[in-house]
């Protein structure tokens, strides 16, 4: 398996932390965005992204072929929706025998799809289910893997330092995984940020939290509210996407994703919020009733 040239298609907050991570284990990383397209992107930020990745010693593509041109082992870290589009373009410019790891949040059916168009095109598919948030973790955050050539992916990437454990031959496994966890973790983020909003409103927030604590002693509901507030706001339309991949994932089980499409729809509206800037000069380490106030300030009559 040789992977001593990584090619990180998305060059994002996971793209950032993954290239920056592994550029010590091989010989060389580059990576390809749509941020870099001039076509796509304004000036000054496609010279910020590029200006980005010259400080951190990757090389920027200009396009999916140029990052598959070289490339024994490219990554896909962008969107959930678009999982398939990256596989699509990807397929008509990989390496054969390269393997392709996909780290989106997608549901096993879409997984499956872009598994047969990177499988046909004579390269390896490896699904990742990315099992908890990148940061802090870096590349060291818990992943499961499923393939063909996943056992022998994971071998490798845990000589790179990172936490890979491959559960499957079969495509689909680790998705499932993932998405059935994103139901319960995102919908937790979605029920803290609605639960206590509203008691916000009525002002009985310090009566309501202690009664969690009470059911729940092991979290701390404070604290744990306040970095729900803030991942949601500060990636909420990426949350949005990742749950209605699991919405889909419920769907191909076969049964209403009644719940699972709430809580996108949760995570859009606080997204929309943060885009309309009603989060905007809410410090780093803010505690939760400060987004729970700029939400009940910004409600119209």
């Amino acid at each position: 398996m040789k992977l001593e040239h990584i090619g990180m298609v998305g060059y994002g907050e996971v793209g950032k932390i993954f290239t920056a991570g592994l550029k010590s284990s091989v010989l060389t990383v580059s990576a390809w965005d749509l941020k870099f397209d001039a076509a796509n992107t304004s000036a000054p930020t496609r010279d910020a992204e590029l200006a980005h990745a010259a400080r951190a010693g990757i090389q920027a593509c200009l396009s999916m072929q140029a990052l598959c041109e070289n490339a024994y082992f490219v990554i896909s870290a962008v969107t959930a929706s678009n999982t398939l589009a990256v596989a699509q373009t990807a397929a008509q410019h990989i390496r054969p025998g390269a393997i392709f790891l996909d780290l989106n949040s997608a549901s096993p059916g879409t997984k499956q799809q872009a598994a047969q168009l990177i499988e046909a095109a004579g390269a390896h598919y490896v699904e990742a289910g990315v099992m908890t948030s990148v940061p802090p973790y870096g590349i060291r955050v818990p992943m499961l893997l499923g393939g063909d050539q996943a056992e022998a992916l994971a071998e490798k990437l845990r000589s790179f330092g990172m936490d890979a454990k491959a559960v499957a031959t079969e495509i689909g496994v680790a998705s499932a995984i993932k998405m059935c966890r994103s139901v319960m973790i995102k919908g937790l983020e979605a029920l803290v940020i609605e639960s206590y909003t509203t008691a916000r409103k009525y002002g009985v927030e310090e009566h309501m939290i202690p009664t969690l604590t009470e059911t729940f002693p092991s979290i701390d509901w404070e604290k744990q509210g306040a970095y729900f507030f803030s991942r949601v706001a500060q990636h909420g339309k990426r949350r949005a996407e990742e749950m209605r991949e699991a919405a889909n994932t419920v769907r191909e089980a076969g049964f209403e994703p009644w719940m699972a499409a709430a809580i996108a729809e949760k995570h859009d509206w606080i997204a929309q919020q943060s885009r309309d800037g009603v989060f905007e000069g809410v410090g780093k380490d803010a505690c939760w009733q400060d987004y729970a106030d700029r939400l009940l300030a910004a409600r119209k009559p």
